[in-house]
């Protein structure tokens, strides 16, 4: 079903790229940061964005004056601090919001949840107030907390609308594609590999048996394959010891997503990617599982397709997990003064 979905590329040479919808306001919130400024390089490199509004508590001028130097349409403008917020927003049709604190050696992602907490709620109810209708793609970590989190704001507010808040979980595919063709010795752009659940440690449950194209391991090393793909981010901060966390790829990974969000905004059909999403396909509130996109954001929640005994048992595995990570940032949100 979705396995056949056109794969979204990073490439100039786009589809839309003469479409004249193709006048989107992007906002990037967190945009000085480690994933913010390559994936506001990458969304300046864009033919999708017509207007850039890069964010931040430090710094925005210059990335802003930098980034507007490049010979790509997009006009680019910094807002810094949160006198300057509020005009960040305005008018903006998608926001991705990276901002918060990475993960550091022998930091879980739990322990990022109080500061990063109160980031994404304050800047969740900034989109509330300023562009309500605005798709929201959050980067933040831990998502599992931070998109019940900016839920449960935007319905504070009233304008909570289910198919417009995204918690970005592409890195996991990307990941799972990469070490997949790694394997096999295929080319990692046209392998897709379908990634659900959360986007933590053994939520991540990636669908081997749903991989296009179709491949297949023993016992042994299909478990180490997915434990990889669980605990890749640890293996970055790790490697990186003490120097931050995954920013180079999940800024790729973070404007792969927002690319099929404004492809499918502009009406590019069979745009899909997992995302982690008010859901009802499990008994967990929120689940990531393949979405087609549409023009308002989730046109259709394409489920959890066939699973293996294997990945029905990593599924069941997450349920308490998830939960707990959902009920967290619901708790938040709830005891928020």
């Amino acid at each position: 079903m979705f396995s056949r979905a056109v794969r979204p590329t990073l490439s100039l040479a786009r589809s839309l790229s003469t479409s004249s919808q193709n006048h989107a306001k992007v906002a990037v919130l967190g945009a000085s940061g480690g994933i913010g400024q390559p994936l506001s390089l990458l969304l300046k490199n864009s033919p999708l964005v017509s207007h850039l509004a890069l964010y931040d508590i430090a710094h925005t001028p210059g990335v802003a004056a930098d980034l507007s130097h490049i010979e790509t349409r997009a006009q680019v403008k910094g807002y810094i601090g949160p006198d300057q917020l509020d005009a960040a927003l305005q008018g903006c049709e998608v926001v991705v919001i990276p901002a918060g604190v990475p993960r550091k050696p022998g930091m879980t992602r739990d322990d990022l949840f109080n500061t990063n907490a109160t980031i994404v709620a304050n800047l969740a109810d900034a989109c509330a107030r300023n562009c309500p209708e605005a798709i929201i793609c959050i980067i933040a970590n831990p998502v599992n907390s931070t998109i019940p989190i900016t839920s449960e704001v935007m319905k504070k507010r009233g304008v909570y609308n289910p198919n417009r808040v995204f918690g970005v979980s592409t890195l996991d595919i990307v990941r799972a594609n990469t070490f997949v063709a790694e394997l096999k010795g295929l080319d990692p752009a046209r392998v897709n590999v379908p990634v659900i659940g959360g986007h933590a440690g053994k939520t991540i449950i990636p669908l081997i048996s749903q991989c296009t194209p179709k491949v297949e391991f023993p016992s042994d090393q299909l478990t180490a394959l997915t434990e990889r793909i669980q605990e890749a981010g640890t293996e970055v901060v790790k490697a990186k010891a003490g120097a931050g966390s995954a920013t180079l790829s999940m800024a790729y990974a973070g404007a792969r997503f927002t690319f099929s969000v404004l492809d499918a905004m502009n009406g590019k059909e069979g745009v899909v990617e997992c995302s982690f999403v008010r859901s009802e396909e499990t008994e967990c509130k929120y689940f990531s599982t393949p979405l087609l996109l549409g023009k308002n954001g989730i046109e259709k929640n394409l489920g959890l397709g066939k699973l293996s005994a294997f990945e029905e048992k990593l599924v069941a595995d997450a349920i308490g997990e998830l939960k707990a990570s959902i009920k967290k940032g619901e708790d938040f949100v709830a005891n928020m003064k």
